[in-house]
């Protein structure tokens, strides 16, 4: 490889025999300032970033990791809660095929109580029955199946499904005057409105 001073020695020799000899020594010294600054160029583009700038990038990089981390960590959290609302809800409309498949059965022995003759009301088997119902009565409130509040209360068509209308002296208009059949709910959702009578 050949040498800066190489090069300009045989630069000041073809520049030598044609000019003068200050002239000469300006051209050279012209051709080394320009070798010297291109070697700083050279240099400048060359020198590793300084200790802040490293630093700069460091924290733009932490950061930018501690974003990512975050949203992963929120995003997991999102989907916990959904599937957490996902398995409430499935056990919820479970609970509920159950219940209104019992619902019929507990409107049979209320009826057949509500009823019966006054005679046989002190018999062992009757006080056998009243116990079965209460026994269901107690499995689903343990269900945390709740009555529908009816009677005396405003006709609400998210809680009750009206049959008919009828004059009533001890109920306000649009208020239920009588229930035909319990409604029952878990905990704020309906799952068997109550068929009422209104007072007109």
């Amino acid at each position: 490889m050949v040498s800066d001073e190489t090069v300009n020695e045989e630069l000041a020799e073809e520049t030598s025999e044609d000019l003068p000899a200050e002239e000469v020594v300006a051209e050279q010294e012209t051709i080394e300032e320009t070798a010297e600054a291109e070697d700083e160029a050279v240099e400048e583009t060359t020198e590793e970033p300084s200790l802040e700038e490293q630093l700069a990038q460091a924290q733009a990089e932490a950061a930018d990791y501690k974003d990512r981390w975050m949203r992963s960590q929120a995003e997991f959290a999102n989907a916990r809660k959904r599937m957490e609302k996902q398995r409430a809800d499935a056990y919820t409309n479970a609970k509920a095929d159950i219940v209104l498949k019992l619902l019929p059965v507990l409107d049979d022995f209320e009826r057949a109580l509500a009823n019966a003759p006054e005679a046989i009301r002190e018999d062992s088997w009757y006080e056998g029955i009243e116990l079965v119902e209460r026994k269901m009565q107690m499995v689903l409130e343990g269900l945390s199946v709740s009555p529908v509040a009816a009677v005396g209360e405003p006709f609400d068509p998210n809680w009750h499904e009206a049959i008919s209308q009828e004059p009533s002296d001890e109920h306000e208009s649009g208020t239920v005057s009588r229930e035909l059949q319990k409604g029952y709910k878990i905990g704020d959702r309906v799952i068997r409105p109550s068929l009422v009578v209104v007072s007109e």
